[in-house]
């Protein structure tokens, strides 16, 4: 009997899919199948989830928009957990925001402008949701979520509610207790704005879409950011100094455009973005001895 039908009587059928390719659900598009794909649709319908997966001592994985990860090629040998589009809901009241996890952040940032509040220009390229925004603390132009984030509601690996404020996040760069602990699932934050000129925000908007089309390869499948950035140093400029520019492993490429972004050249797999990670890696600390540190995150398989 298939450990996962039990979920039927957790879920309509058509939400629950069986061997999987996540390489629908990644942006880098890579992934074999996992063995159980859900989309639930509301916090109970989740918390019987963790409780069967608990029960039944079978991994799970939460996943938004598939930014920030690839998954391995031998798959998912468990259960992976989607808060999508069923969790896609903003609040405003004054210049406080209220929003669901499965939001995605562009989104956020329109309806902020479009209540003149001011905070979240950053976040309008930025291709994940705020369940991965909050967890990652994700940032660009100069800010993050940390700025903007009052508190946070999360669901612990046992299934209660907690809602914590942002110090209690423990944010740091790229970083918050929501990577220390990935079996906590984010559903919603609480995000304070201030009020702001709509011409001005929309300005700012406009200016960083058009920097993003310009120098980030969006013609291609990628993660996001390979790494992170080491104090005193930028990535691209280190990668592209190490000569490995367009440097490519099976089908996976150093961008010739941003040298700080993997891509998928058409079939690259996870060992080629593996493989070519480490030799980056390698090169750059035999040049500069800088430790480059992944920021994409790899999950599944081995």
């Amino acid at each position: 009997m298939n450990q996962y039908s039990y979920l039927e009587n957790i879920l309509d059928k058509s939400r629950i899919k069986y061997d999987e390719p996540m390489k629908k659900h990644t942006t880098i598009r890579i992934g074999g199948p996992a063995k159980c794909l859900v989309l639930p649709t509301s916090i109970e319908e989740i918390k019987n989830i963790i409780k069967y997966a608990n029960e039944n001592n079978i991994k799970y994985y939460i996943i938004g928009n598939g930014s920030d990860i690839v998954v391995r090629d031998e798959g998912i040998d468990g259960l992976v957990i989607k808060i999508n589009s069923k969790f896609d809901n903003v609040d405003i009241e004054g210049e406080t925001i209220k929003v669901l996890a499965g939001t995605s952040m562009p989104k956020l940032s329109q309806i902020a402008k479009k209540s003149s509040l001011t905070g979240l220009e950053f976040a309008c390229g930025i291709p994940g949701t705020v369940g991965g925004g909050v967890r990652m603390n994700a940032g660009a132009y100069g800010s993050e979520m940390s700025n903007v984030i009052e508190d946070i509601t999360y669901l612990d690996e046992n299934c209660n509610i907690v809602t914590i404020t942002n110090k209690e996040a423990k944010f740091a760069y790229r970083h918050s207790i929501f990577t220390d602990n990935p079996r906590y699932v984010v559903l919603s934050a609480t995000l304070k704005l201030k009020k702001g000129n709509i011409e001005e925000i929309d300005k700012v908007m406009k200016e960083n879409t058009a920097a993003r089309k310009l120098k980030q390869p969006l013609e291609y499948p990628n993660a996001g950011s390979t790494f992170k950035r080491p104090e005193g140093y930028f990535v691209g400029k280190l990668v592209s100094d190490a000569g490995l520019r367009g440097y490519e492993i099976g089908g996976a490429q150093v961008s010739i455009k941003h040298t700080g972004f993997i891509v998928n050249k058409g079939n690259a797999t996870s060992k080629d973005v593996e493989a070519l990670i480490k030799y980056i890696q390698e090169v750059v600390y035999e040049k500069f001895k800088v430790k480059l540190e992944t920021e994409i995150e790899f999950i599944g398989g081995k």
